[in-house]
Order: C-alpha cells, then sequence, then structure tokens
C-alpha cells in the first residue's frame, strides 16, 4: 500500500542516531496522499508522492 502509483516510491529503511552514535532501526515513509486525477479524460483516485504531485500541477 505505502508505495507511489506514479515514481514506485516506497518505505526505505536506515537507522536512527542517537547522540552516543547507537544504531537503532527506523524507517523512511514517503509523503503520500489519496488524490483525484483526470487520466484520459476519467477521474481516477491514486496515491501519489507530494513531489508527483507538485509535477502534475506546475505541467497543467
Amino acid at each position: 500500500m505505502a508505495k507511489c502509483e506514479n515514481c514506485g516510491k516506497k518505505t526505505v529503511f536506515g537507522h536512527r542516531r542517537s547522540f552516543s552514535m547507537r544504531a537503532t532501526n527506523r524507517a523512511f515513509r514517503p509523503n503520500l496522499q489519496k488524490v483525484l486525477v483526470i487520466e484520459n479524460g476519467r477521474k481516477v483516485h491514486k496515491v501519489l508522492c507530494t513531489k508527483c504531485i507538485r509535477t502534475m500541477v506546475k505541467a497543467a
């Protein structure tokens, strides 16, 4: 579910670093939004990251 339908951006895993530089696991999640997009003259609900939404608005 947590995946952009346009660019495929999804959750990436890395480390949380404390002051002592101890590494614990964490997740970097994309900022996904449910958007109504006009595609081929039809309204379609899509889950897109905010970067893709911005580029779609710029192109329009």
